[in-house]
């Protein structure tokens, strides 16, 4: 370390590292530590430089101007401070750590050994840690345009583009390939409106896949809220700026799926890189009265302590951050139940919700929430209140169990289908709060659901002790992967009903890549430590027939108003019309009565309605035989014309086994 730079006293606003004219002023919040140093590194980030202590403190806020340093530097910052586990205090001079507010790294993160919280090593950990880079400013995206989000397409833009042949090789893999011409127009192929974004914030692999020679595919392991991963995003927030974009120049909004319930620093035995090494204590909530105890409501070893004012401010800067940097349009939170969670339990209104619903800004936003951790009182769907969506597990598993048949699941669909009243009317949010799904990032695919019965995780190296044991699934006659032309005629009428479904339903839809075009998995239902050909799409083999399906059932939902009109249902006639907005059916055109809805049986169910003088009437049987079909008296001057078909059935007047059907009100011919 040669290099003398000059250090005075700065100022403790703003946090992070500002370039001033003659350097930078660091800012750095730790309430713990005794002093906080600044690392300078060459231009390799190989070697440091120059370690300076911050002169300035207010407060939580140390602070110091470094008169010289230039934007495009290389630096890290250490915490100097006591080494009592007991007490939650884990510092260590030797550890490097990322500056929680740097937007840009050298590198992506890897777990080494010598990067555990274990004072005892000593060994100075910076050649194991990215270096932060000082930036210069950068020109703000355009202010997003809220909309609610009609059709959702989840991805991990990874996986989406590093086998797709269109792309050119230098590109897959990364968030450039999402501007391509040949995404975009798969994206209009199917319909889709909104893009949301597996994690891009920078994370660490957790520490015991490198000896398993696996590696996170996810990116729910963060370590910087306001980096990219370079291994997402080479080009930095730019890339993602020029992406969303394009995104937006083609008409689709883009939702960034974030992780703020935990760090990749994981339990004690994980690593010192950023939060952990500045103030443990301070940035991670702790067993009451045993501070030496990290709280894990998350099950990935630690638990932020958003209901601390730094840690709430840390959060809020990262995502004013991504929205004034990128033009991202909305969050969706991973674990959001941990967001609201104080000493005495979830509270709709803790102090990072309330600080969302107030901000000006975030408020305008779309913002989707998990409502679920792993603590006690964990399980939160419809807890959160206005202006916040969910996704609705109750919709995934209760559509999953009518399609494999189980009997007295007709009442339940019937709520799920027309928006989920149960769960988000007395919270005065209409049904596009519910974010509903039947297969998503985490669990079964489309396809593996209908083709696995069980999990089949051995590739995670866990002895298939993880991910979920009873996840709602049918394997259609035999397990895993046939040639079986009749399993797979029904795997393939499965899909489309379990499609039509979703798409037909009254909420807010949302689809992951590749089911809609047959992806899967080989039965594994938690592939996060696939980074392989098992998450990556296969775009050679896509079933180029599904997804027009998913195409056509898009748009019926957007030609027929009553498919997706944002109102629970009423039941009640129409002033002008005179025909009530929605009448359920018994196949034989009658109106579901009382007692029909008892019927423990009964696998089949219609629907009736009504909107802006259009009318359709839907039907799903899940059962294994087909039935009469009779349908209700049509308006003066109209005749029902069937307009989707799930099945391959060509039958008339019938309702075919397993299938969906819609028809539309016509002006009679």
């Amino acid at each position: 370390m040669e290099t003398r730079l000059p250090v005075s006293l700065g100022k403790p606003h703003p946090l992070g590292v500002s370039v001033e004219a003659a350097g930078v002023n660091v800012a750095v919040v730790s309430r713990h530590a005794e002093r906080i140093l600044f690392c300078l590194f060459d231009d390799t980030g190989q070697y440091e430089i120059a370690r300076l202590p911050l002169t300035g403190r207010l407060g939580e806020v140390h602070h110091g101007f470094i008169a010289g340093v230039q934007p495009g530097a290389r630096y890290g910052l250490r915490a100097d401070g006591p080494w009592l586990p007991d007490h939650g205090h884990r510092f260590d001079p030797a550890k490097l750590l990322l500056d929680p507010y740097a937007d840009t790294l050298d590198r992506a993160f890897e777990w080494h050994t010598l990067l555990a919280s274990v004072r005892a090593s000593s060994v100075d950990t910076a050649q194991w840690v990215p270096k932060a880079i000082v930036g210069l400013a950068w020109t703000p995206a355009p202010r997003p345009t809220p909309r609610k989000p009609g059709f959702i397409y989840e991805l991990s833009v990874r996986a989406f583009t590093r086998r797709h042949p269109g792309i050119p090789p230098e590109i897959r893999g990364t968030v450039a390939a999402l501007a391509h011409p040949e995404v975009i127009a798969h994206l209009k192929r199917i319909g889709v409106d909104t893009i949301e974004l597996m994690p891009l914030m920078a994370w660490i692999d957790e520490r015991h896949l490198h000896p398993l020679g696996l590696r996170n595919a996810w990116g729910y392991n963060p370590v910087s809220f306001f980096a990219p991963d370079p291994r997402l995003a080479p080009g930095g927030l730019a890339e993602i700026r020029a992406a969303i974009a394009a995104l937006h120049e083609a008409g689709f909004q883009v939702i960034l799926d974030v992780v703020f319930n935990h760090t990749g620093e994981s339990d004690k035995f994980g690593g010192a890189v950023s939060l952990r090494g500045l103030d443990n204590a301070l940035y991670y909530r702790h067993v009451s009265g045993n501070p030496g105890v990290l709280v894990n409501d998350t099950g990935c070893g630690n638990t932020l302590a958003l209901d601390q004012a730094p840690v709430l401010k840390l959060v809020m800067d990262a995502l004013r951050h991504w929205v004034i940097a990128t033009g991202v349009d909305g969050f969706r939170f991973d674990l959001a139940t941990v967001l609201g969670r104080l000493p005495h339990g979830f509270d709709s209104q803790a102090p990072l919700l309330a600080a969302i619903r107030q901000d000006p800004l975030l408020s305008t936003l779309t913002l989707i929430a998990e409502p679920w951790d792993i603590g006690p009182g964990g399980y939160q769907l419809g807890a959160f209140g206005a202006p916040w969506h969910e996704w609705n597990d109750h919709y995934r598993d209760e559509v999953r169990r009518f399609w494999r048949g189980d009997y007295g699941m007709v009442g339940a669909l019937a709520t799920r289908i027309a928006g989920s009243s149960d769960l988000f009317h007395g919270s005065h949010r209409p049904p596009s709060a519910s974010i509903n799904f039947v297969a998503a990032h985490d669990g079964f695919s489309l396809r593996d659901m209908l083709s696995f019965s069980a999990k089949h995780n051995h590739a995670n190296g866990e002895n298939n002790a993880d991910g979920k044991n009873h996840e709602v699934a049918w394997n259609c006659g035999v397990e895993g992967e046939t040639s079986d032309p009749q399993v797979l005629s029904r795997r393939q009428g499965d899909a489309r009903a379990l499609l039509a479904t979703l798409l037909l339903s009254r909420g807010t839809p949302m689809l992951t890549a590749g089911d809609e075009f047959g992806r899967t998995q080989h039965g594994n239902n938690n592939a996060y430590a696939q980074d392989n050909e098992t998450t990556w799409l296969d775009w050679q083999h896509a079933d180029h027939a599904l997804s027009d399906f998913v195409g056509q059932l898009a748009e019926l939902r957007r030609r027929y108003p009553p498919l997706a009109h944002d109102a629970f249902l009423k039941g009640r006639a129409d002033s002008t019309v005179g025909i009530p907005d929605a009448v359920w059916l018994r196949a034989d055109g009658i109106p579901m009565r009382d007692e029909d809805w008892c019927h423990h049986a009964l696998q089949h169910i219609g629907l009736a309605l009504l909107q802006e003088d259009c009318r359709v009437l839907l039907w799903l049987n899940a059962a294994e035989s087909s039935a009469p079909l009779k349908l209700p008296p049509t308006r003066t001057g109209y005749a029902w014309q069937q307009v989707l078909n799930s099945s391959s059935s060509l039958l008339t007047q019938t309702l075919p086994p397993r299938s969906v059907l819609l028809f539309a009100e016509v002006p009679a011919s």
